[in-house]
């Protein structure tokens, strides 16, 4: 099947007095793994329904492949959801859970057995067409429920949380293979997760939201790397984050806040606003004991081990300087002893990890 492409355009959906969704436009190519991240109740899930049809926007447009569905009901937009619970039938078996649709649409018996066939194979479940979904893992109930969407052959693919129900070394390894399954089907597909992680790693764009809002669109390392607010450079990633004002002097830019005090940063940057917010990840600090002068391009921060966490790859600190705690991520070699409390040390960050986010 040829890929299709989905367009949102300016689109809001209220619930009696409440804004939902607050004028979202997206435009998600063919064949395009797209994903809605966001935190309860931020509309994402809400968007992916009435893409699918069972929430109707109050204004704007819903297309797929140019078409404006927006009046459309759902079983005929032909679009494939596959919902957080799963929705399997516990009394009938894989082969039958992956029928249900193709017997509803009354296709031949001859087509029905070769789709139902071709779609396990697909997500590697052949073998398992007599079972119930009470005898399969979490995982392998997760590929029925998307081997059933399949089946019915849609145009576009929508997943609803469909991870969330899984442990940590299962989620994983489902969706790696999920990953795989849209690449191979190069089917256009919309992914809705409140986990970054699982966004950053398996889909093309991000659309981040929050409060019925787009807040930034782009890529995973778009969205690291140059958050355009507050809200996505807390929500992808963990970040330090520190209002104040800057200015300039016979030196450079100083950064003047109420946690750090007067910093100098690197003459090379130039802050696009006088108030504004000075950002860089915990990663991109490099840690040292003692007194450390900066180097060329460093801005360098003094100040005292507040706490350390073990966390396997990495230790994590928080530093105090000044009033304010510092959040530092440091790989972990082995044998390698961490810096106790109390420790006096020297945080220095290059020019480029450093960020201004408007106020």
């Amino acid at each position: 099947m040829t890929p299709v492409s989905l367009g949102i355009e300016n689109v809001a959906l209220r619930f009696g007095a409440t804004e939902v969704l607050r004028d979202i436009n997206l435009a998600v190519a063919p064949g395009e793994f797209f994903a809605l991240l966001g935190p309860s109740g931020s509309g994402k899930s809400t968007l992916l329904r009435l893409i699918a049809g069972f929430n109707r926007n109050q204004s704007g447009r819903v297309l797929i492949a140019g078409r404006d569905v927006s009046g459309v009901p759902p079983w005929k937009r032909n679009v494939g959801m596959v919902f957080q619970n799963y929705a399997l039938w516990p009394h009938m078996t894989v082969a039958q859970n992956v029928a249900f649709g193709l017997e509803e649409r009354r296709l031949p018996a001859a087509e029905i057995r070769r789709r139902v066939a071709e779609v396990l194979e697909l997500v590697e479940l052949a073998g398992l067409e007599q079972r119930r979904p009470g005898q399969l893992s979490g995982g392998q109930q997760q590929r029925v429920a998307i081997a059933r969407t399949l089946a019915i052959e849609p145009q576009l693919l929508l997943l609803d949380e469909p991870l969330s129900n899984l442990d940590a070394k299962l989620r994983l390894q489902t969706r790696q293979q999920l990953k795989k399954l849209q690449r191979r089907l190069n089917i256009t597909t919309l992914f809705v997760t409140h986990d970054q992680e699982e966004a950053l790693t398996t889909c093309d764009r991000i659309a981040v939201l929050d409060q019925g809002v787009i807040q930034q669109v782009g890529t995973p390392l778009q969205l690291f790397d140059h958050p355009l607010n507050r809200f996505v450079a807390q929500f992808v990633g963990s970040v330090n984050l520190f209002a104040g004002r800057f200015s300039r002097d016979g030196s450079g830019l100083l950064f003047h806040s109420q946690a750090l005090g007067e910093v100098a940063l690197p003459a090379s940057l130039t802050a696009p606003d006088p108030h504004g917010e000075l950002a860089f990840r915990p990663h991109a600090v490099r840690l040292c004991a003692g007194d450390t002068p900066a180097a060329h391009e460093q801005m360098r921060l003094a100040g005292v081990v507040q706490s350390q966490e073990f966390l396997g790859e990495f230790l994590r600190y928080q530093v105090r300087v000044g009033s304010g705690l510092v959040l530092v991520d440091q790989s972990h070699a082995r044998g390698e002893q961490p810096l106790p409390v109390g420790a006096p040390v020297t945080l220095l960050v290059p020019a480029p990890e450093i960020r201004f986010i408007a106020a």
